[in-house]
């Protein structure tokens, strides 16, 4: 910390480089997750029901195994074929082998990742908590894509996101307390899944999935009670008008649904970065308090 103090742009800088690399983790974890997902909850559901099938004996199928590969011709990605950003760009978007397209989207995230950790590390000075945030802006990436992709957001993210909320409250790196921590998990999870039975009981039908009282949860250990509310309105109204403009341009109707967890996720980024001024200008400027 020491050496920071005196050459104060090194955290960022190793910031954006360490998020270049997760962010090249984050595209495994977002395309791979969803499938380890959906392959136990088949070979449960077998466990459970053998009367309608067996499970096929699939290949080992984790973050790690097997090693990335095109999906056009298997051809397996190698160490220089997978360096973030650089890679994508030096083969012109291209696979080596088959000259099939590699998306854009992979460098995209890798750049995106990068810029949230960079932005954490001028935002916040170089400490346990910084290094916290980061790695909760990393899991909040990794969850929006998810549920853009899939409209999920695995337990295996949300839960021990929420634990970690509570651990670093308990060991005094943050602003919130562990008392704040706690109602924080608490008000968050109640809140959501009030309004989810509220709607069911009027409508009959589900407004929102369990993983979004979750993450709520989750953003509530990390940012305390205090915040969920401007953490509920900023994400309702950002989702309300993303939401129309959808529907407008993919002339769908109300009734089709879309993802409210990476609205949830920027307002939760923004939150534990500007949270706290934001309100203190709103009710200063407004409300004269």
């Amino acid at each position: 910390m020491e050496l920071l103090t005196y050459y104060p742009w090194l955290f960022p800088a190793f910031a954006a480089i360490f998020g270049l690399l997760i962010g090249s983790f984050l595209n495994v974890v977002i395309y791979r997750l969803p499938i380890m997902m959906e392959r136990q909850w088949k070979s449960e559901c077998v466990e459970c029901f053998p009367e309608f099938g067996t499970v096929e004996n699939e290949q080992t199928f984790n973050l790690s195994v097997p090693r990335s590969r095109c999906p056009h011709c298997q051809h397996k990605i190698r160490i220089w074929e997978n360096i973030p950003v650089f890679s994508w760009l030096v083969l012109k978007g291209r696979c080596s082998s088959c000259q099939a397209k590699i998306s854009a989207r992979y460098p995209a995230v890798e750049l995106f990742t990068a810029t949230v950790a960079t932005t954490v590390a001028i935002v916040l000075p170089a400490s346990e908590w910084a290094i916290a945030v980061i790695f909760f802006s990393f899991a909040l990436i990794a969850l929006t894509f998810i549920d853009i992709d899939k409209m999920l957001l695995p337990d295996q993210i949300t839960l021990p996101l929420m634990w970690a909320g509570i651990f670093i409250a308990l060991l005094g790196w943050g602003p919130v307390s562990l008392t704040d921590s706690i109602i924080g998990t608490i008000a968050g999870y109640l809140s959501l899944w009030s309004v989810y039975w509220c709607f069911k009981l009027l409508t009959g039908k589900e407004g929102m999935g369990y993983g979004d009282f979750k993450l709520l949860a989750a953003l509530g250990a990390w940012l305390g009670w205090q915040l969920l509310p401007f953490v509920v309105l900023l994400s309702s109204l950002v989702g309300a008008i993303c939401g129309i403009i959808m529907l407008r341009m993919q002339s769908s109707d109300s009734q089709t649904p879309f993802s409210f967890g990476p609205y949830l996720a920027m307002a939760g980024w923004i939150s534990i970065l500007w949270g706290e001024p934001i309100l203190d200008w709103y009710l200063t400027s407004y409300l004269g308090l």
